[in-house]
């Protein structure tokens, strides 16, 4: 089978396609044949070694936790799912960018027909990171919350389950994401200088503030009067140490249960994944390319 592998930490040059045997599932894991693989920007910070202290690769590296497709095999004990069901999930070994992958059960559910692939392969790492982010910040009817980064593939999936949980969302992104986020109850308020009295100007109160960006956010969410216990980023790990704040990401939301649910309320039509952009498995350099170029709505998927 064909899956993307780098034998060197670098640029998306490192990235490349090779033949390697198709994995055997043991007790209790499935074999899935992968419909669509989201990528994402953690992947990318693995890869040119900047997590290399928290998530150290070891060479030859496989990628990506994202995926959904169709269970081709399946070991022992498994009693959940059968060859031939559809399937959304994740792995933890850096493995779904791939024509094949093994998966434990518990991190399979089923997928909904009104998914696409491309969207149930792309739901995992943003949408449990979005969940559990909203859920960090403790929102309620009537809060008021800020999201950096709110286009983006975790952000357009945070400010949709901000709204569900009854808060009015001021959504910081480029122009050209404006309408967009309008379209979802969203009040847009552009990035850069001066954002801090475009916020104040359309929320004279903020309750609570979530960063997927990084940079400077944490401290513009203290400077407004959010208390530390309603900030959570997940892209400012220094913030954490320096103020107080939460940085409650993927793995606060991470399992098959959130995915079920999250997929539940994207088959229901409550909550919308926008693929920005599909590439097939060989072309892995390219969307990893756009990934880093950054500015885009939703997720990048891969297809093998």
């Amino acid at each position: 089978m064909k899956a993307v592998r780098f034998g060197e930490y670098g640029g998306v040059d490192v990235l490349d396609t090779a033949e390697v045997p198709v994995p055997e599932p043991g007790p209790g894991e499935a074999l899935v044949q992968v419909k669509a693989a989201g990528i994402n920007p953690g992947e990318a910070k693995i890869r040119q070694g900047l997590l290399h202290s928290r998530y150290p690769a070891t060479f030859p590296s496989g990628e990506g936790s994202d995926l959904a497709g169709i269970v081709t095999r399946t070991g022992n004990g498994v009693a959940g799912f059968a060859v031939g069901d559809e399937v959304i999930g994740y792995t933890d070994n850096r493995a779904s960018h791939a024509e094949y992958v093994v998966v434990p059960e518990e991190h399979l559910t089923g997928r909904p027909a009104a998914i696409p692939w491309e969207v149930a392969g792309s739901l995992y790492v943003a949408g449990c990171t979005a969940y559990a982010a909203v859920r960090a910040v403790a929102l309620a009817s009537g809060d008021t919350v800020v999201v950096a980064g709110a286009a983006g593939g975790v952000g357009c999936l945070t400010v949709q389950l901000a709204r569900l949980a009854g808060a009015s969302v001021v959504g910081l992104a480029s122009q050209g994401h404006h309408d967009w986020l309008r379209s979802k109850g969203v009040t847009p308020a552009t990035y850069g200088d001066g954002v801090a009295n475009r916020i104040r100007a359309v929320a004279p109160r903020t309750d609570a503030f979530i960063d997927t960006f990084g940079a400077g956010y944490v401290r513009l969410a203290l400077d407004l009067g959010i208390s530390p216990n309603r900030i959570d980023t997940i892209a400012n790990f220094a913030a954490v140490q320096e103020y107080g704040v939460k940085a409650e990401g993927n793995a606060g939301g991470a399992s098959a249960s959130t995915l079920a649910e999250l997929a539940g309320l994207v088959a229901a039509g409550k909550l919308e994944v926008p693929i920005a952009a599909a590439f097939p498995l060989e072309a892995v350099r390219d969307a990893y390319r756009q990934l880093e170029q950054g500015h885009t709505r939703g997720k990048i998927v891969l297809i093998p």
